[in-house]
């Protein structure tokens, strides 16, 4: 049946509803269109579901998005094109009159309409798959560069604590500096480079400012290649025990469940990034862990990505519709204004995300105070709020992002990963200061030593990690010293009523760790007080009857064991002409 040419004036489109009511062929293709769609929309529903249960979901999960955003693009594709053609070939042009009928006017047949609707469609259907795979295609990018992060963190640390048959050491040796360091002594230097162990200490030497010496030979070019393969086995490993029940929690644990209870390779690599490279316990954390830190990942202009390009696509298909862009943009600028003025607080907090994020202002994990004082941990950074936890865990303050825009804070750990753990003491006016403040410097050195966490890692920082003299890799106390410090550091700071004030200051990793710092200096200093005879005294004003001769004989008696205490420590840079003596620790 040929459609009867009726002339219209030029560049008048057919409405839909007229195709469809004029035309049995077009309302038959609709309805395939229509349950074409539904179920292709099923079968693809029931593939992702299965992609979901599979292990390469989890080890290649950029391809697996892939998949899943290309499948019923391509489906859909295909049922449109079938259709299309079918009424190109079959419908619009089977006979000479509708050839004529399609030449003659400038205006569109029914027949024509909906093969222009449907080739409108595919452009849809492919530019919305290009324009959400641009996304996956930027982070699988991101992914090669983090790796390659995280192999230069795995050199300087000379390999992670879960390597095998010791990695690091297989493909890159240690060659010694042309001069050695000040710091050592000739024939200690010469006696260490004549012992693998020996040579494994100057490997992890650093100098007093922080330089390592020698440097590290590649013995095999593909390296890079090596480690990333040694990587991927501990995530086969990591997932093998997930799903076997060979893990913390002590279950099975399932594939394609909601909340996921198995992190996926990247969301792997990034939790061992987040954990400073320690080993990833299987089953440790509780089930919706891994969900929880993907939702908490900050979005970034990369989800705008595929927003814009559809913007862009739909206005190159109302031009290719011969749609007024003029009345067109006149039209959406009137509704945008109208949308600006109503989402205006939504775009400054939109804007100030941004600024924050690229001048990294503050990062997830900086502790900062806000400008009514409140003190506390950034957490997830939004376009809309900004939430920072109570440092002690008390409270969350959910902030307006652009209001920290506007308003003065102070960073705390913003290039300076330390905090300063003060402990103030007060002793007689009897007591030596010079003996005291040695007795601190002591108290000091024993707790940069003894105080260590769970994992046995130090809790104050060091410029040289004490382990690095044990012949061990460093646990991380010396990492992040961006600055100069000096530590223990003791000062006198108040003449009281009844004391002399001394603090004793050292620099800790974590702002918790200071609590457990002070609490052990304290009993420390305690114990060491006593040992020495030093008085604390009570802070009240009493009517004086005791004995000065008896307090001066006692102090007498315990002369020999201040003198040595002060000979060995010192008073720290309180007397630096005998630094060189007075400063000795060797035999800490």
């Amino acid at each position: 049946m040929v459609d009867k040419i009726i002339p219209v004036s030029n560049s008048t489109l057919i409405p839909l509803n007229h195709v469809l009511m004029t035309d049995f062929t077009l309302q038959i293709s609709l309805v395939f269109l229509v349950a074409g769609f539904i179920a292709i929309f099923l079968i693809n529903r029931r593939i992702s579901q299965w992609v979901e249960i599979k292990k390469f979901s989890y080890t290649r999960p950029f391809a697996t998005e892939f998949v899943k955003k290309v499948l019923l693009s391509i489906f859909a594709i295909i049922l449109f094109i079938s259709a299309d053609v079918y009424i190109q070939v079959f419908e619009l042009f089977d006979t000479q009159m509708a050839i004529d009928a399609a030449n003659a006017y400038d205006t569109l047949t029914p027949r024509e309409t909906f093969a222009k609707i449907l080739d409108t469609i595919v452009i849809l259907v492919i530019g919305y798959t290009i324009v959400n795979l641009i996304p996956i295609f930027i982070l699988k990018n991101e992914a090669k560069k983090f790796a390659k992060v995280d192999y230069k963190e795995w050199i300087r640390k000379k390999g992670f604590t879960d390597d095998k048959d010791d990695l690091f050491h297989q493909l890159f040796k240690w060659n010694p500096p042309k001069h050695k360091p000040a710091e050592i002594p000739k024939d200690e230097y010469l006696e260490k480079m004549k012992s693998p162990e020996g040579i494994r200490s100057l490997e992890n030497f650093h100098t007093s400012k922080g330089i390592p010496i020698g440097n590290f030979k590649q013995l095999k070019p593909n390296a890079f290649e090596i480690w990333q393969k040694s990587e991927n086995k501990k995530y086969e490993k990591y997932f093998e025990d997930c799903i076997s029940g060979n893990n913390e929690s002590g279950r099975i644990l399932l594939l394609g469940v909601q909340p996921k209870e198995i992190y996926t390779i990247s969301q792997w690599r990034e939790q061992k990034r987040i954990s400073n490279y320690e080993p990833i316990i299987p089953g440790s954390r509780p089930p919706g862990w891994a969900d929880r830190q993907s939702s908490e990942t900050s979005r970034s202009f990369k989800q705008i990505i595929p927003l814009v390009g559809f913007i862009g696509l739909l206005v190159g298909i109302a031009a290719w519709w011969e749609v007024d862009l003029f009345v067109l943009a006149t039209a959406s600028g009137g509704l945008a204004i109208g949308i600006g003025f109503a989402m205006q607080e939504t775009m400054q907090n939109y804007f100030a995300y941004i600024s924050i994020k690229k001048d990294k202002i503050f990062v997830p994990g900086d502790r900062i105070q806000l400008e009514n004082g409140y003190v506390g941990i950034v957490g997830q950074i939004t376009p809309r709020v900004t939430y920072v936890r109570d440092v002690l865990n008390e409270s969350i303050a959910i902030i307006p992002t652009r209001q920290l825009i506007a308003a003065t804070i102070i960073n705390f750990t913003k290039d300076i990963k330390f905090i300063p753990a003060k402990v103030e003491v007060g002793v007689s006016y009897l007591d030596d200061p010079e003996e005291v403040a040695a007795v601190l410097i002591k108290v000091g050195l024993r707790a940069m030593t003894e105080l260590k966490d769970k994992r046995g890692n130090h809790l104050i920082v060091h410029e040289t990690c004490p382990y690095r003299e044990e012949q061990k890799p460093s646990c991380g106390c010396d990492a992040n010293i961006l600055a100069d410090i000096e530590q223990p550091i003791v000062r006198v700071i108040n003449f009281n009523s009844s004391s002399v004030d001394f603090v004793v200051r050292v620099f800790v990793k974590e702002y918790d760790d200071q609590f457990k710092v002070k609490s052990d200096i304290r009993i420390m200093i305690i114990k060491e007080f006593k040992k020495h005879n030093i008085t604390i005294p009570w802070p009240i004003q009493t009517e004086y009857h005791g004995d000065l001769d008896k307090e001066i004989k006692d102090i007498e008696d315990t002369s020999d064991v201040r003198k040595q205490t002060f000979k060995k420590y010192g008073v720290g840079d309180l007397n630096s002409s005998d630094e060189s003596e007075t400063n000795d620790t060797s035999k800490l």
